[in-house]
C-alpha cells in the first residue's frame, strides 16, 4: 500500500509538473493557434488553381516561353528583307524598286548587296484587358539590327536598331458542345510603335541621305511583313497553351472578369 500511495503521489506531480510547462497531450477537441515563423518559407499546395492575378503572369509566361521555343528569333533572324528590296521584289516590287534606286543613287556606285538581321530579342511581354473584361491585347515587342553591307567599304556601311511592336488579341468562345477556348482575334503590329535608329556609319552627310531613304523603304515593309512571320506562330502557341491554364483565362473572359491588374 505505501508503494502504491508513493506512486499515485509521484505521477500526479508529475503531470502537475508536464501541464504547467504545456507537455501534457492537447485533447482532441481542442486546438491550438498556428504560430508562423516569418523565416520560413510557406509552402503552397501545387494542386490549388491560381489566383486570378496569377493568371495574368502565368499567361504572358507561357505565351513568350512558347514563342521563343517556337524559334521566334530565328524567324526574326531569317527576314527575306533583301528579297523584298531588290527591284521587282515583292507585291510592290515597281515601287519598292524606285525608292532602292534612290538610296543607291545618294552615293555614286554604291549599291546595297547585302541586308544581315542581327541580334533579334523579344523583350518582355505587355497585357491588357478590354474594359468589358471579355478580351485580352498582348503587346509583343520585338528588336532586331540591321546590318547593310556594300562593296563600297567591302563590309559594313552602316548598322540600324529596329523596335516595333506586335499586338494580337486573344478572345473566348464557346463552341456547339458549350465548350470554351481560347482564339487568337486580330493580330496586327502597332502603328507608330516601328522605331528605326542609327548605330554606326561611315560619315555624317551621305550616310544620313541614304539611312533617310532606306528607313523610308522599312516603313513601308518591315511591318507587314514582321506581322505575316509573327502572328502565325502567335496563333500556334495559343493552341498550344496548358489545358488547365486555357481553360480558367477563356471561364474568366467569358464571364467579363477582370484579373489583369492595371498599373
Amino acid at each position: 500500500m505505501f508503494q502504491t500511495g508513493v506512486l499515485i503521489v509521484f505521477y500526479g506531480l508529475l503531470a502537475q509538473t508536464m501541464a504547467q510547462f504545456g507537455g501534457l497531450p492537447v485533447p482532441l477537441d481542442q486546438a491550438l493557434p498556428l504560430t508562423v515563423n516569418p523565416a520560413l518559407p510557406l509552402t503552397v499546395n501545387p494542386a490549388l488553381p491560381l489566383s486570378p492575378t496569377g493568371l495574368a503572369g502565368s499567361l504572358t509566361n507561357a505565351l513568350g516561353n512558347g514563342l521563343l521555343s517556337g524559334g521566334l528569333l530565328g524567324i526574326l533572324e531569317n527576314l527575306p528583307l533583301l528579297d523584298i528590296l531588290k527591284p521587282g521584289g515583292g507585291t510592290s516590287g515597281g515601287l519598292l524598286g524606285g525608292l532602292l534606286g534612290k538610296v543607291t543613287s545618294v552615293i555614286p556606285g554604291l549599291n546595297i548587296i547585302d541586308i544581315k538581321v542581327t541580334d533579334p530579342q523579344l523583350l518582355e511581354l505587355g497585357l491588357v484587358q478590354s474594359p468589358d473584361g471579355h478580351r485580352l491585347y498582348v503587346t509583343i515587342p520585338l528588336g532586331i539590327n540591321l546590318q547593310v553591307n556594300t562593296p563600297l567599304v567591302g563590309a559594313s556601311l552602316l548598322r540600324l536598331a529596329v523596335k516595333l511592336n506586335i499586338t494580337a488579341e486573344i478572345l473566348a468562345v464557346r463552341d456547339k458542345q458549350g465548350r470554351i477556348h481560347l482564339v487568337l482575334g486580330d493580330c496586327t503590329h502597332s502603328p507608330g510603335s516601328l522605331h528605326i535608329s542609327l548605330l554606326d556609319g561611315l560619315g555624317p552627310l551621305p550616310i544620313q541621305g541614304l539611312l533617310d531613304n532606306l528607313t523610308g523603304i522599312l516603313n513601308k515593309v518591315l511591318p507587314e511583313l514582321v506581322q505575316g512571320k509573327v502572328c502565325p506562330l502567335v496563333n500556334e502557341v495559343l493552341s498550344g497553351l496548358d489545358v488547365t491554364l486555357a481553360h480558367d483565362i477563356a471561364n474568366m473572359l467569358i464571364h467579363g472578369l477582370q484579373f489583369v491588374i492595371k498599373v
